[in-house]
C-alpha cells in the first residue's frame, strides 16, 4: 500500500526562536488515463482508490453512463497509469477540454460549463427529509473520520450518507476527486442514490454541485460555503444545499422543504 502521507524536516519559526523539527505532509500524485489505449488525462490526487476515482472521473465527464460500456480497468498504482476500456469511441481530448456557454436546464440563462457538463443534468427528484440535527451530526461524523487531515492540514474529505450514518468515505488532496472517488464507487456498486447525502469538506463550487447533480443527490451538505453559481444551479437542479454545517448551526440555501426541525 502506498502511503498517502510522508514526513519531511521543516524549521518551525516562533517569534524569534528556529526548531527543525519533522512534519507530516500530505502526498501529491499524478496519475495518467489512457481511455481506449489513448492518453486521455492527467489526474493529480492522493494515492489510493485510482479504481474508484478514474471511472467517478469518467462518469463526472458523462463518459460512462452504463456500467455495461466499462469493459475493463487496469491500475498500476506504483507508476500512477490507469488503462480503462470503453464501450464506444470516447471524445477527443482536444474537445472534451473545451469550454463553452450554454443555456442551463433549457431556462435561457448563459452559465460557463466544460463542453461535458451540460450533456445529461435533468433536476433531481426526492422525498427524502433531514433534520437540522442529523444534519449536524453527519458533519460531525465526517470530521471524526479525516484522520489524514489531522496529520496533514492538507485534504478534503467526502461521505456519502443515509439520513443516519455514513456509508462512503474518502479523503484525497483534490475536493472533486473524493466526490469522484464516491461516484466510481457508486457506479461500481450500482447504488441507489435518491435518497443518499453528501456530506463535504470544502467549498460547494458549481463544479462539486454539478458532480452532485450527475449522481443523482439530492442534499449535500459542507462545513464550507457554497459559492453564487453552485446556488443558483442547486435552484434550478433541485438540490438542497446546506452550508457552514458547523458546531450547533448551520445554512440553508436552497430547496429548503427537505430540512426539518430536530435531533433526530
Amino acid at each position: 500500500m502506498i502511503e498517502k502521507s510522508i514526513r519531511v524536516p521543516v524549521i518551525v519559526a516562533a517569534g524569534e526562536n528556529f526548531k527543525q523539527v519533522t512534519d507530516e505532509i500530505i502526498r501529491e500524485v499524478p496519475v495518467t488515463l489512457f481511455l481506449n489505449d489513448e492518453e486521455f488525462a492527467t489526474l493529480i490526487c492522493s494515492p489510493g482508490n485510482l479504481k474508484e476515482l478514474a471511472v467517478g472521473f469518467l462518469c463526472s465527464e458523462n463518459i460512462l453512463n452504463r456500467q455495461s460500456n466499462l469493459l475493463s480497468i487496469t491500475i498500476n498504482e506504483e507508476d500512477g497509469l490507469i488503462w480503462a476500456e470503453i464501450a464506444g469511441n470516447p471524445p477527443a481530448a482536444e474537445q472534451f477540454l473545451k469550454r463553452y456557454i450554454t443555456t442551463c436546464c433549457g431556462r435561457g440563462r448563459a452559465s460557463f460549463y466544460f463542453v461535458n457538463d451540460a450533456r445529461g443534468i435533468s433536476p433531481v427528484s426526492s422525498d427524502i427529509r433531514i433534520t437540522t440535527g442529523q444534519a449536524l451530526s453527519l458533519m460531525a461524523e465526517l470530521e471524526s473520520l479525516t484522520t489524514l487531515f489531522r496529520k496533514t492540514g492538507g485534504a478534503h474529505g467526502a461521505a456519502l450518507c443515509s439520513t443516519k450514518e455514513v456509508i462512503l468515505f474518502y479523503e484525497d488532496i483534490g475536493r472533486h476527486n473524493v466526490v469522484d472517488k464516491i461516484f466510481g464507487r457508486c457506479f461500481l456498486d450500482k447504488t441507489n442514490l435518491e435518497d443518499k447525502i453528501i456530506v463535504f469538506s470544502g467549498r460547494i463550487s458549481s463544479e462539486i454541485l454539478i458532480k452532485t447533480a450527475k449522481m443523482g443527490i439530492p442534499i449535500i451538505i459542507s462545513r464550507a460555503a457554497p459559492t453564487d453559481l453552485a446556488i443558483s444551479l442547486g435552484n434550478e437542479l433541485g438540490i438542497t444545499i446546506i452550508g457552514f454545517a458547523r458546531q450547533n448551526r448551520l445554512n440553508i440555501y436552497t430547496h429548503g422543504h427537505r430540512v426539518i426541525t430536530g435531533n433526530t
